[in-house]
């Protein structure tokens, strides 16, 4: 059977593909946003495992939006802006997936911060989406840019991670949030700010959704995976209330409901007393991840190790100026290191070229070791120096 058209010119994810490869013995993989696995907090979850039996309700068809205890929980735990309603997903991609196909038709503009999650540049390429990249700085978007996107009128949605952004771990400074809120309220666009790593800060000052300063026009997702386990494939969308009626629309013809025995299991969780001081130990052990690193790096690489301080999330982006980051990756996975090259993060098109100054690769540090790091930079090191 032929494969639909809208199908044919979407591009399977390289990061996908690559976790094959990366799961090889002897490969060490810094290539997947994998979280610590041997940190999941399935102890936490022992006694909600056990008493499932006991409740055979969950094992019903449930309501579209989601448990309705785990829904009363988390809109008091995020506080929710007045007038925005929640929506449980079968993890933080499904809720971008619903987002599209509810409200961009064919060549509707998307604002992405380039380089940009590449789910996101799947979904709405998928959709069939004008994607109209937004240089990135080390402190947010570039606003200029940003701004005569929006006022050419050809943007529709402004799809950004302004907490320990995929790749880059760049995170916005609150002026920076403030303007772009400002933004897209005076040209009505609407964000999607996508906050999957928003809990695993280890350094630096919380700062505030940026959906808090526009909430009228803003949709936000937040992942379950990084937090408790990725199998368990919970996220949650909040919106304003009107927009939640055509997302729920969607949702309800692509998978009725998500799980409810995996929500019962992860308000369990959520309300659990030790859960704090367990996500206190879990940001602990990312920072001592990330130092050994960026030490790492430094030992091997001297100074072209360039590589942006992060405060918090799963990832570092390395520079290399002058490198092909694709024949870098190459390289680097018959030397025993998987790791994904920066064209990844960029549409087709917009890809950057070797000489381009924003070649780079993204390195996941929370899922090793700080031994297994310090052995993997050794191994990319010999592909680099």
């Amino acid at each position: 059977m032929q494969t639909a058209k809208h199908l044919q010119q979407i591009q399977p994810s390289y990061i996908r593909e690559i976790l094959a490869a990366a799961t090889t013995e002897g490969v060490i993989s810094l290539a997947g946003g994998l979280p610590a696995s041997d940190h999941f907090p399935l102890s936490l979850m022992a006694e909600g495992f056990a008493k499932m039996p006991d409740t055979p309700a969950l094992f019903q068809y449930g309501e579209t939006r989601g448990y309705k205890p785990l829904l009363d929980y988390l809109d008091e735990h995020y506080r929710v802006a007045s007038g925005h309603q929640m929506l449980v997903c079968s993890g933080s991609q499904q809720g971008l997936d619903l987002i599209a196909r509810a409200f961009l038709n064919p060549a509707d503009g998307v604002a992405m911060e380039a380089p940009c999650y590449p789910g996101a540049l799947q979904v709405f390429a998928l959709a069939g989406a004008s994607i109209h990249p937004v240089e990135q700085n080390p402190t947010g978007p570039n606003l200029s840019q940003l701004e005569l996107l929006f006022a050419s009128g050809k943007v529709k949605l402004f799809y950004a991670v302004p907490d320990f952004h995929n790749p880059t771990g760049v995170s916005w400074t609150l002026d920076i949030r403030k303007q772009v809120a400002a933004l897209c309220r005076q040209y009505e666009v609407a964000l999607i700010e996508d906050a999957p790593y928003r809990e695993l800060r280890f350094a630096g000052q919380q700062l505030p959704l940026v959906a808090s300063f526009c909430p009228e026009r803003a949709m936000v997702l937040r992942s379950f995976s990084k937090i408790s386990t990725p199998g368990m494939r919970l996220g949650v969308l909040s919106a304003p209330e009107d927009w939640l009626a055509p997302l729920l629309k969607v949702k309800q013809a692509s998978d009725l409901h998500t799980s409810i025995p995996m929500q019962a299991l992860l308000l369990d969780l959520l309300a659990h007393p030790a859960f704090p001081a367990y996500l206190r130990q879990l940001c602990g052990i990312y920072r001592e991840r990330y130092q050994a690193l960026v030490s790492a790096l430094s030992d091997y690489l001297g100074q072209e190790a360039i590589v942006e301080p992060v405060e918090g999330g799963m990832f570092a982006w390395l520079q290399l100026p002058g490198r092909d980051p694709l024949a870098v990756a190459k390289e680097a996975l018959a030397k025993g290191v998987a790791i994904v090259p920066g064209n990844a993060f960029f549409p087709a098109s917009e890809s950057p070229q070797a000489e381009s100054p924003v070649s780079a690769i993204r390195l996941n540090f929370s899922h090793e070791t700080p031994g297994t790091l310090r052995e993997a930079v050794r191994r990319l090191a010999s592909v680099l120096v």
